[in-house]
């Protein structure tokens, strides 16, 4: 799910909303219609959150040899100033 995933539930949404005039007993359209529309900003809040968060990643190596045990950390932060996908 994604930012254009959100974008899509939102439009269809609108239009079961707003441009569907089917009368039918067991299915309201409208309301479909409103569900669809608050997922799709649910979804695209999500998705603008997860892109815009600042990313970090740990990386440890061990070595066992002879002498001992050498542990090796690396961690690796993306600052979102430098690489924001939004600008």
């Amino acid at each position: 799910m994604g930012i254009g995933s959100g974008i899509a539930l939102f439009v269809i949404g609108a239009i079961s909303t707003f441009a569907i005039n089917l009368d039918n007993a067991w299915v309201d359209f409208d309301m479909i219609g409103y569900i669809l529309m608050g997922a799709g900003v649910v979804v695209f809040v999500i998705s603008l959150i997860l892109v815009l968060r600042k990313r970090s990643s740990t990386e440890t190596v061990r070595h066992i040899d002879g002498r001992g045990e050498q542990v090796t950390e690396r961690e690796t932060r993306s600052d979102s100033s430098t690489s924001d996908p939004l600008l």
